[in-house]
């Protein structure tokens, strides 16, 4: 197994876990910086598997590698929580929670609101939610990679 894809499916299992903890909702904020950190984890940990010598770019490759796999796991996880949430009633609490000139453009436009807050509108955003997460982690990946790299390159 390569040192990427070792590090990428740990890195998607501490990110599944995150996923988890963050239902509790005092503890949504912490996690969710943690995630980040867990990207940048990835990428260290891809970059420190390589065999010597190692250069930045090749440590932040494996560092992105390494992130987008846990990214695209943890964002997975994450969409299917979220499309869970909303089938489950989610749905009605983010709608009393809108204002209702809001809800009156929405009707307006002929959207109904409890399509974009049900399980569709959940399937549809936590999917662009996913791949924005996605590239933010194969960017911190990279940068994690190539400084553990060019700080070490031959340990």
């Amino acid at each position: 197994m390569t040192s990427w894809l070792k590090a990428g499916l740990i890195g998607a299992l501490i990110l599944i876990v995150l996923n988890l903890i963050g239902l509790v909702p005092v503890l949504g904020c912490i996690t969710g910086i943690l995630g980040l950190v867990a990207y940048v984890g990835a990428g260290v940990m891809a970059a420190a598997w390589t065999p010597p010598p190692r250069t930045a770019g090749k440590g932040a490759g494996q560092g992105a590698l390494a992130a987008l796999i846990a990214g695209l796991g943890g964002g997975i996880v994450s969409l299917v929580i979220g499309v869970v949430r909303a089938a489950g009633g989610g749905a009605a609490q983010a709608i009393s929670q809108i204002p209702p000139q809001a809800l009156q453009q929405l009707q307006d436009a002929g959207i109904p609101a409890d399509f974009l807050l049900g399980g569709v509108g959940a399937t549809i955003i936590g999917s662009v939610c996913c791949l924005t997460g996605v590239v933010i982690a194969a960017a911190l990946g990279a940068i994690g990679g190539a400084i553990y790299a060019a700080t070490k390159p031959n340990s």
